[in-house]
Parts: structure tokens; C-alpha cells; sequence
């Protein structure tokens, strides 16, 4: 039953559709508990999560636990475009197209010393689609990259104060980019593009955690950066009708991070967790894909060329646990995102700028097994960016934006 359980919730990890949700495409949304507390989660008890938000804290786990979580993401937002003289030439909004983050956490003790935990969860993930008729099109009308981190981790509790886990990543990405072609001279689209690949990569992390007192405790989580080399398939259709088709190749690395956590008991029911996560955005700096091979010769170029020079960025979040009796329990959050994308390094792929998130949640115990909700509200903040020479606008400016947030999460003990 629990290796069925266990398939069944990464089954449903890597087929979920993915949306951002926190800066850049990195996903925090894990458990509707850590929804609730705005990710700052990293020392929950008995919460099978942890392997997710703190694998150090796995040594929290009593005995054997499985757990299975749902995220809904609805992000919605405005866009002006601006032709070279500022002038503005077009005034819309994105399609939404709203996706899931799911995740599926099982836990182990082997002995007092000992714990086994593996989560199939998304750490990287995106989704936006904009009007294919639009002139942001020309920048990009669908962009997806579905994502899911598989983490076997092994963690160890030396004494009362200190605990250490380490562990492997098996990362998978699913990219598909799709744009119209615009020619700057003769000023109209030429055709549809679309761009399509997987791949999976390696990466690893670390984790400890130490116990000041009953009442006050620290922890750290490094996750490695991981290089994925993307083979893809590329497709043209032209205006002129036919397709044209090539081999696509790509390099990219996504970020490594560092989390840094402080847990303060103010008694056995209420507990407040503060949470700064460190994201060393500069490794996106480009997002070139080599052609080669194509179906019809001369027509493409060889490189298709995208700066993007983010730059490194911090989250800061509070969340606020309490307790009101073994069976029912409340909580709250905020999380504060500051923005990584520079002016000449902004696209229609991820168009946000510094985001609030504000959260709540309930859960219910009892002695088997428990049940969580939370909802959420992420105030997108406003975006100015470049065009780049192939679109048809010369920039453009984010404004309005919004993501709803709801979640579930149901964990069985054994």
C-alpha cells in the first residue's frame, strides 16, 4: 500500500501542469501548511513536508508518514507596449491559464538516530499565455515549463541540539516556447514558432538544524545549482503555410539557494517562524538555443539569442503557527519577493516584478491522520522591460498583477 501511494503521488507530481510562484520560476508552494505560513516552514512536527522545506527536520517525524499536496495557482495581469518614440501601441492583458503544484512527501524512521525521506515536488515551474494575435506574441503568446524535483534523503540526529540531513536531486524539465516571428523591416509576422524538450539533470542538498533551547531553534538548507542540456524539437510555420522544422539545442542552469530559518516557541500551542531564502538568480544569464539540421536549409538561423543577466534576489517570509487543541489548528503568513529581472533581461515568459504574498489556513488532526487548506493572494508588482530587435514593440510595462492561491494537503501516518 505505501510503494502504490508513494507511485501514485509521483505519478501525479510530474504530470501536473506547473505556474510561478515565487520570483524568477522558482515554486515554494509545497504543503498548504507552508502555503499557509507564506514557505516559512522549516521546523513543522510530525510533517512529512519537511523533506521538501528542511530535510533536516525529517528527524521531527515520529515513526512512518506519507503525504500528498495540491496547490492551485491562478495568475492574472495587465500589460502596456510601447513603440520607440513611447508612444503606446497596444493595451492587454494575459490569457489565464492556471496550473497546479503538486507534492508527495514520505517519510521514515529507521531508529533513534535515523530517518529515510524521498518528495517529488516542483522547484522550477512556469506558465503564461498572452493573446496570439497580440504584438506581445511576437515575444512570446505560450510559454510552459513543467518541473519536478525527486529528492531521497538521509538524515541523522547526533543529540538533542543538532541534526543534519543530506540528500540527491533528480531534477526533470519540460520546456515548450511558442512566439510569432516578426520582421522588423517589412513590420508584420511571418509565422509561428514553437520549441519543445525535456531534460533531466542532477543536484544535491544539505540541511542542519540546531536547538538553542525547548524554545529557540536555527536552521539552514543549501540546494545545488543544476545544469541541464535541453534537446528539443523546433518548428516553424510559416505565413506562407508549410513547416519547418530543425534540431534545437540549449544549455541552462538553474539556480542554487540557501535558506536561512529561526523557530521561536512561545508555548506548546503558538510557534513563529521567520524565513530568508538567498536564490543566485545571475546563473540565468541567457537563454540561447543552437539550430541545426533544418528541413529546409538558409531559412533559420543558426542561434536564437536571448539575454537575461537576472541578477541575485532575496525572499524574506513570517509564518505564524497556533494550536487551539489537539484536533484543530490555525495559521497565517506573508512572504515579501524581491525582483531579479533587470530592464533589457524582461520577457512575456515571466513578466513580474517584486511580489506580496499574504496567506491563511486551518488544518485538523487526529491520531492517524490529518488534513490542511490555505489560501493565498500574490500582489505582482509592476514591470518595466525592453523589447528585443524581433519584436514589435520597443518596450513594455506590467502592471496589476495577481496570482489566487489554494490549497490542500492530506498526510496518513502508519
Amino acid at each position: 500500500m505505501n510503494k502504490n501511494f508513494l507511485a501514485l503521488g509521483l505519478a501525479a507530481a510530474l504530470l501536473a501542469p506547473q505556474v510561478a510562484g515565487a520570483e524568477g520560476f522558482a515554486i515554494n508552494e509545497w504543503s498548504a501548511e507552508g502555503v499557509a505560513m507564506g514557505g516559512a516552514r522549516m521546523f513543522a512536527e510530525d510533517d512529512a513536508a519537511n523533506v521538501a522545506y528542511n530535510p533536516a527536520s525529517i528527524t521531527k517525524v515520529k515513526g512512518e508518514v506519507m503525504k500528498s499536496s495540491y496547490t492551485y495557482l491562478s495568475p492574472h495581469g495587465n500589460y502596456k507596449l510601447y513603440d520607440g518614440a513611447g508612444k503606446e501601441i497596444e493595451d492587454g492583458k494575459n490569457v489565464v491559464h492556471a496550473g497546479w503544484a503538486v507534492g508527495s512527501y514520505y517519510v521514515r524512521q529507521i531508529n533513534d538516530k535515523e530517518w529515510f525521506g524521498i518528495g517529488a515536488f516542483p522547484r522550477f515551474a512556469m506558465v503564461s499565455e498572452f493573446e496570439r494575435a497580440s504584438k506581445a506574441s511576437t515575444n512570446a503568446f505560450f510559454s510552459k515549463l513543467n518541473g519536478v524535483s525527486v529528492t531521497p534523503t538521509y538524515a541523522h540526529k547526533f543529540d538533542k541540539k543538532w541534526s543534519a540531513a543530506v540528500g540527491a536531486e533528480i531534477n526533470y524539465v519540460g520546456l515548450e516556447l511558442q512566439k510569432n516571428s516578426y520582421h522588423p523591416v517589412a513590420q508584420m509576422n511571418v509565422g509561428a514558432t514553437q520549441t519543445e524538450g525535456e531534460s533531466y539533470a542532477l543536484g544535491w542538498n544539505a540541511a542542519a538544524n540546531y536547538a538553542f533551547d525547548d524554545k529557540n531553534e536555527i536552521g539552514v538548507v543549501y540546494r545545488s545549482r543544476i545544469t541541464h542540456s535541453l534537446e528539443a524539437d523546433f518548428k516553424m510555420y510559416p505565413a506562407s503555410g508549410g513547416k519547418i522544422t530543425a534540431d534545437a539545442y540549449g544549455v541552462v542552469t538553474l539556480p542554487d539557494s540557501w535558506d536561512i530559518g529561526y523557530n521561536h516557541k512561545f508555548d506548546k500551542k503558538t510557534h513563529l517562524e521567520l524565513k530568508a531564502t538567498r536564490t543566485n538568480w545571475s546563473t540565468y544569464d541567457a537563454l540561447n538555443i543552437s539550430l541545426s539540421n533544418p528541413s529546409v536549409p538558409g531559412i533559420l538561423p543558426s542561434n536564437v539569442d536571448s539575454a537575461k543577466n537576472w541578477s541575485n534576489s532575496w525572499r524574506y517570509a513570517i509564518g505564524l503557527e497556533h494550536n487551539f487543541s489537539d484536533k484543530y489548528a490555525a495559521m497565517a503568513g506573508f512572504a515579501f519577493d524581491e525582483s531579479s529581472i533587470p530592464y533589457n533581461g524582461g520577457d512575456f515568459m515571466v513578466p513580474t516584478g517584486l511580489r506580496r504574498t499574504y496567506s491563511i489556513g486551518a488544518r485538523y488532526n487526529d491520531k492517524k491522520q490529518n488534513v490542511a487548506v490555505a489560501l493565498g493572494w500574490m500582489d505582482v508588482g509592476n514591470l518595466d522591460f525592453a523589447g528585443h530587435a524581433t519584436d514589435a514593440y520597443k518596450s513594455a510595462h506590467a502592471y496589476d498583477s495577481f496570482t489566487k492561491i489554494a490549497s490542500i494537503s492530506y498526510q496518513r501516518k502508519f
